[in-house]
């Protein structure tokens, strides 16, 4: 307990999901927590942040905007006096064969998870600088670092997030604020469910799952516990890294070797 004591962060998309995951365990370890969503939602996870840290507090509004987003960091100040740790979790699905992408549906993907990270990190970044410490932690996907079949828009955004990420350790390293990008595997969240109720998804949904080598898709707190650690000042040395939590499915391909060698 108390690996963030004392410390301020503010989570972007903690209304649900990974996001609500990260604000719990981040309540847990002491640290005083602000989310920012579209919506409050009915995950249980915030609800329990709320309950770990009863000044724990929810903005609403789009990562897509600007001048809320400079609001929030202006309230979380006033009332904190300052951020130590973003996480940047908010992020929506998107994809398909590139010549059938309309246009909008290019945009929006890219502007919330690419241009919604860098909008979150550019207001934050200045008090951090005043502070002379922080700590980034932006989330991507495996999806991030190699490609899946009609990914597209999805897969663009969250490439662009690793590399702008390695940008940021880059350019603020030697002012004592450290950058670092979770890639999950496939997690069982609202979102993930969500993509495979469509029609089109449905029928790998296993195939996905075996993707993975533990053999089962993951956890939200599971993210959440990868996301304390780069927060926290046990990863006072790390800055810069892309660190793939995905139960195997960036370490290859099973095929039948293993049972073959009688591992299985």
């Amino acid at each position: 307990m108390g690996r963030l004591e004392g410390k301020v962060a503010l989570i972007t998309g903690a209304a649900s999901g990974l996001g609500a995951a990260c604000a719990r365990r981040f309540a847990e370890e002491g640290a005083r927590v602000a989310g920012f969503d579209l919506q409050e939602g009915p995950e249980s996870d915030w609800a329990r942040a709320q309950q770990l840290a009863p000044d724990a507090f929810l903005e609403l509004g789009d990562v897509r905007d600007d001048a809320r987003l400079a609001e929030v960091v202006e309230a979380v100040c006033q009332r904190w006096g300052r951020i130590d740790v973003l996480v940047s979790c908010a992020g929506v699905a998107g994809g398909g064969a590139v010549h059938q992408l309309s246009l909008e549906d290019w945009d929006f993907v890219l502007d919330v998870n690419l241009k919604g990270t860098f909008l979150a990190c550019r207001n934050v970044l200045p008090r951090m600088l005043e502070q002379g410490s922080g700590s980034i932690v932006n989330v991507a996907s495996v999806e991030g670092i190699e490609g899946f079949a009609g990914g597209s828009s999805y897969n663009a955004s969250k490439g662009g997030v690793v590399l702008l990420t390695r940008n940021l350790a880059i350019d603020y390293a030697r002012r004592g604020i450290r950058a670092n990008v979770l890639c999950p595997g496939f997690i069982d969240t609202p979102m993930l469910r969500s993509v495979f109720a469509l029609d089109v998804a449905a029928p790998i949904r296993e195939e996905v799952r075996e993707a993975h080598q533990l053999g089962r898709f993951g956890r939200p707190v599971e993210i959440a516990n990868a996301a304390l650690f780069l927060a926290s000042d046990e990863a006072s040395f790390v800055t810069g890294a892309t660190l793939p939590v995905d139960g195997g499915y960036t370490a290859g391909h099973r095929f039948s070797t293993p049972k073959l060698m009688g591992l299985e």
